[in-house]
């Protein structure tokens, strides 16, 4: 399936931060290997001048998914810290870069790209038909991101080559892929792109 990029695509780059890394609070097993591929997915929508959006976990120290304050998972991409800091190999656009914040207030968790922040209204206004996502994890943001995009009446691509899942559970990310082609998006790779 060779894929055209038009005006109506967009690139939506999951969490590609620092503590998500191996060595980070909370790391993706092999997460440093999405940064090559998705460089090379940014510089097709850069250089077609197409928008692509970051989205980054942006918490508060006593955030609610925190271990201390109620929820399942280690203080990680805690706002201003080094860890919530993008992976300093991943190329960031000069232009038609927007960087989406989640998980801003202490009381609201945020696993898609879409809740509790302006992202579908960027979309919009751009006026963005299809989204092309990849990240991390394959399993959790990716997942839900996705899932928003569907719901939201986006097509969605799947960019199988530039995702990776943290496996909580043996399986995960293979039942989160399922999941998301069940639901209606489509898996690409970087040689589908015209």
């Amino acid at each position: 399936m060779k894929l055209k990029i038009t005006d109506i695509d967009a690139l939506i780059v999951v969490d590609v931060q620092n503590d998500f890394m191996p060595g980070g609070a909370l790391p993706v097993p092999e997460g440093d290997k999405v940064v090559e591929p998705l460089n090379k997915y940014i510089e097709i929508f850069e250089k077609r001048g197409n928008p692509v959006y970051f989205t980054r976990d942006w918490h508060p120290e006593n955030h609610i998914s925190f271990k201390g304050y109620g929820g399942i998972w280690p203080p990680h991409c805690i706002q201003d810290t080094e860890g919530a800091k993008f992976h300093p190999d991943l190329k960031l656009p000069l232009d038609n870069k927007f960087i989406i914040s989640k998980g801003t207030s202490r009381d609201f968790d945020a696993y898609s790209g879409f809740q509790g922040t302006i992202l579908n209204e960027l979309l919009k206004e751009r006026g963005i038909k299809r989204v092309f996502v990849g990240g991390v994890a394959t399993d959790y943001c990716v997942k839900n991101t996705v899932i928003g995009a569907l719901n939201l009446g986006y097509q969605v691509f799947v960019l199988e080559d530039a995702i990776k899942g943290v496996d909580v559970n043996p399986g995960d990310s293979e039942k989160a892929i399922n999941l998301m082609l069940l639901k209606g998006a489509t898996l690409t790779h970087l040689n589908d792109l015209k």
